[in-house]
C-alpha cells in the first residue's frame, strides 16, 4: 500500500529503533531523563533559543504556547485555515479561554497589513489582542513556505503593538530544507515555536515547545502536567527525536522532489486541477472534476488499487510524501491516479 494520507504515518527506521532501545532514561517529571534533556537542549540550539520542553504532540505544544501567553477573554490572531483553527478541537477556547480571530490568507499566508487590521483597538469595548500565530510550513495551504520577508514585516507590526508571536513550526524543517535558511532565521521572530518530530522527521511520537524565556517554559511545564502530558521515562521517545534531528533533516528535500514529481503526474490527468508551482515542500493539494462519484468513492477506488489519500473538503484532496515513500512508488501512484481518475 502506498500511503500518502500524511507524513504522520511514517514508521521508525531500523536505526531509530536501535537508538530507542539503547536510550538512557530517567524520570522526566523530576527533570532526570538525560535523553529528554539532551533532545530539549539540541532543539533549542537548532532554533537559536535557550529552552525547550518535550511534549506528546504538536497540538499540545501549540496550546501550551497559547495558554502561557494569553489570559481568558483575550483574542489570538491566526490564519483562517491554520492547524490551530481546523485540527485542534477548539482547544484554544476550551483550555485557554481565548477566542481566535480568523484572517483569510493566500495559501495560508497572511500579510502584515491583514494582521495589523485584525488587531483590536485598545478601548473599553474591544477584546484585547494577546497573540499572533503563524504556521510554517502551512498544512492546509499545501505545504506553503511563509516568506521570511513577510514574517519580518508581521514581526514589526507585533513589536509596534506590543504583541508576542507564536510559530506553529510543526513542519518548520521542511521550510529549512527547501530554502536552506537556518531554522533560527525563522525562529528569531517568535517568542515561542513548536516543532514536530513525528511528521516528516519520522519519529513515532513527540513535539517540542521552544522559547528563550525560561519562565514561560516553566509555566508550560506546569500546564503540560495539567493537560495530562507529563511523561516519565520518556527518553525512549526522545531518542527517536534525537535520531530524527541527526539523520532525517537533510533528506526532507527528497520528499519535496517526490511531491513535485507527483504534482506533474497529476497535472497530466484531464480531471485533475493542480498548480505544480504551488508545491513547495511535501504536500500536494489538488481538485478532481468528477460528477459521477463522491469524494469518498474516489478515495475508496484509489484504496482498492493500493493508494491512500485524504479528501479534505469539496472536490479537494491531499497527498503527502514522506520518508517511507520512494521515487518508484511515486511513479506507481501516478499510474493508479491516471487509471482511477480517467474519464
Amino acid at each position: 500500500m502506498i500511503d500518502l494520507r500524511s507524513d504522520t504515518v511514517t514508521v521508525p527506521t531500523d536505526g531509530m529503533r536501535k537508538a530507542m532501545a539503547r536510550a538512557e532514561v530517567g524520570d522526566d517529571v523530576y527533570g532526570e531523563d538525560p535523553t529528554v534533556n539532551r533532545l530539549q537542549d539540541m532543539a533549542a540550539a537548532l532554533l537559536g533559543k535557550r529552552f525547550a520542553l518535550f511534549v506528546p504532540s504538536g497540538t499540545m505544544a501549540n496550546q501550551l504556547a497559547i495558554r502561557c501567553q494569553t489570559q481568558p477573554g483575550q483574542e489570538v490572531i491566526v490564519e483562517s485555515t491554520a492547524h490551530i483553527v481546523r485540527y485542534e478541537q477548539g482547544a484554544a477556547g476550551a483550555l485557554a479561554g481565548v477566542q481566535l480571530h480568523w484572517v483569510p490568507g493566500e495559501r495560508g499566508v497572511m500579510t502584515a497589513e491583514q494582521v495589523e487590521a485584525a488587531i483590536r483597538p485598545k478601548d473599553p469595548y474591544s477584546i484585547p489582542t494577546a497573540l499572533i500565530c503563524l504556521e510554517n510550513t502551512h498544512n492546509s495551504g499545501g505545504g506553503t513556505i511563509y516568506p521570511l520577508s513577510t514574517i519580518e514585516k508581521i514581526r514589526a507590526v507585533a513589536v509596534k503593538h506590543g504583541i508576542p508571536m507564536h510559530l506553529d513550526g510543526a513542519r518548520l524543517l521542511n521550510a529549512v530544507a527547501a530554502t536552506t535558511l537556518p531554522a533560527a532565521s525563522y525562529a528569531q521572530h517568535f517568542e515561542t515555536v513548536s516543532l514536530c518530530l513525528s511528521k516528516g522527521l519520522g519519529a513515532p511520537v513527540g513535539s517540542l515547545l521552544i522559547s528563550s524565556e525560561q519562565g514561560l517554559i516553566e509555566r508550560a511545564r506546569r500546564y503540560r502536567r495539567m493537560y495530562g502530558g507529563a511523561m516519565r521515562q520518556a527518553g525512549i521517545l526522545a531518542a527517536a527525536g534525537i535520531y530524527a534531528l541527526e539523520h532525517h533533516v537533510a533528506r526532507l528535500k527528497e520528499d519535496h522532489d517526490h511531491a513535485k514529481k507527483l504534482a506533474r503526474l497529476l497535472q497530466q490527468i484531464p480531471a485533475v486541477r493542480i498548480s505544480p508551482q504551488h508545491v513547495e515542500t511535501n504536500i500536494v493539494i489538488f481538485d478532481v472534476e468528477d460528477q459521477r462519484r463522491t469524494p469518498a468513492e474516489i478515495v475508496a477506488a484509489l484504496r482498492g488499487q493500493g493508494v491512500l489519500i485524504n479528501a479534505i473538503g469539496g472536490r479537494r484532496y491531499r497527498a503527502v510524501t514522506h520518508l517511507n515513500i520512494s521515487a518508484k512508488q511515486i511513479d506507481e501512484a501516478g499510474a493508479v491516479f491516471a487509471r482511477v481518475l480517467a474519464p
